[in-house]
């Protein structure tokens, strides 16, 4: 059983949600609630995680999956830090409480799928779709990039100053008469190492130094190369793997056509 939410503690690890707290009059005694009632469900939700997880690695076309629950502190200094945002969404009156949170905060549980090559993201779309009710579908790509094949799909593409990519799935099930809603996301596994360098990065400095900024974005770049490179080299192989399976296939025929031939003389 973990301790409960210790607010002095918290605020001296996250100092910038003090001054949210004050500016928006937000309920310690609230925050210290919704904590305790998700650790009493992070048992169900790591379940249920793991049910997604594996209904998903059942699919050839996936490389590999992860799950995670959201760590009880990183959600309260989420709500904290999205409470501006909902009141401009829902209203100056609003707050975060017990009964909204688990609707308002939908990466409770995270679900985050690589593939290898970019052209089988389309079939692990097409996977999601059938087997999840689907609440919203966002791609995530770096200014510049391709957004055609996004477009056609009526999907919400939104353009990353980091050059961050990912497509992201929210999707709703019952497991019990409460409605859960998880997040999936998808991405390349040279998008997945981006991904956790930029996190890491940006979760370690309140403001990252202009030189690790440059050199990010070049590592972004080499990473969508890579991408493109891998797709380059699969479409090489399967071209080279039809034209070798034409050629023993009419080596073959040749050679029965020969055998004719010699059953006559």
């Amino acid at each position: 059983m973990k301790n409960g939410l210790k607010i002095d503690e918290f605020i001296e690890k996250y100092p910038h949600t003090k001054s949210i707290i004050e500016k928006n009059n937000i309920d310690v005694k609230t925050l210290e609630d919704i904590y305790n009632d998700f650790v009493d469900y992070e048992v169900s939700y790591e379940n249920q995680a793991d049910f997604i997880a594996n209904i998903l690695r059942s699919q050839p076309m996936i490389h590999s999956v992860k799950s995670r629950i959201k760590e009880p502190n990183r959600l309260i200094e989420k709500i904290i830090r999205k409470t501006e945002d909902r009141k401009s969404k829902h209203g100056e009156d609003f707050q975060f409480t017990l009964d909204n949170y688990k609707n308002e905060i939908n990466d409770l549980i995270g679900i985050r799928v690589i593939h290898i090559f970019k052209d089988q993201w389309q079939e692990i779309h097409e996977f999601i779709t059938k087997t999840w009710k689907v609440i919203e579908v966002t791609a995530n790509v770096r200014e510049g990039d391709n957004t055609k094949k996004f477009e056609e799909l009526n999907i919400e593409v939104r353009s990353r100053i980091s050059g961050y990519r990912s497509v992201h799935y929210l999707v709703e099930f019952y497991p019990t008469n409460e409605k859960v809603i998880a997040e999936i996301q998808v991405r390349t596994i040279f998008e997945e190492g981006y991904g956790e360098i930029d996190h890491r990065l940006r979760y370690s400095h309140v403001e990252i130094p202009e030189i690790l900024k440059s050199n990010l974005l070049l590592f972004n770049r080499i990473a969508g190369s890579a991408d493109e490179m891998a797709s380059l080299i699969n479409d090489l192989s399967k071209e080279w793997f039809n034209k070798e399976e034409k050629l023993l296939k009419r080596i073959k025929e040749q050679e029965e056509e020969i055998k004719k031939l010699k059953g006559r003389c």
